[in-house]
């Protein structure tokens, strides 16, 4: 049996639900912000514009992780560290301090509480990401 047969492709079982869950979240992160932002920016501008910002962070992951190739994996990678990371300065920040983003009415970001509001999966999403890009090296490299 062949090694391309042997490894599960990207877009396939594990894959795909991560790139479902990815543009799902695109689509959410950025409709919640463009509407935010339209129709009352002055009530939460960092918090809009950071919702702004995973908006576009998973519409470079899930673009990434759709391409094939090493350039690909590579900004999959980044795209997904970054989302790590803000969601956990987001969230430790919106714990630490319940005035930078209250969990009321439409004043918070997606990253806030590590994602309570999208039932923590804005927290879930990079960790199960950079696990399946770690297991999927091969076949990105081998397809691009």
């Amino acid at each position: 049996m062949s090694e391309t047969s042997t490894t599960r492709p990207k877009t396939s079982g594990p894959g795909r639900t991560l790139i479902v869950f990815y543009f799902i979240m695109w689509i959410a992160a950025l409709a919640r912000s463009v509407f935010e932002i339209v129709t009352h920016f002055e009530v939460a501008p960092l918090a809009y514009l950071l919702s702004l910002f995973a908006g576009i962070v998973y519409l470079i992951a899930t673009i990434a992780l759709i391409t094939p190739g090493r350039r690909a994996y590579l900004v999959a990678r980044t795209a997904i560290t970054i989302e790590l990371i803000g969601v956990l300065v987001v969230g430790t920040l919106s714990v630490a301090d319940l005035s930078l983003f209250p969990f009321e009415g439409d004043r918070s970001t997606v990253w806030a509480y590590f994602g309570l509001e999208y039932l923590l999966i804005p927290l879930a999403l990079p960790i199960l990401g950079l696990l399946f890009l770690r297991s999927q090296r091969a076949v990105f490299e081998r397809r691009g």
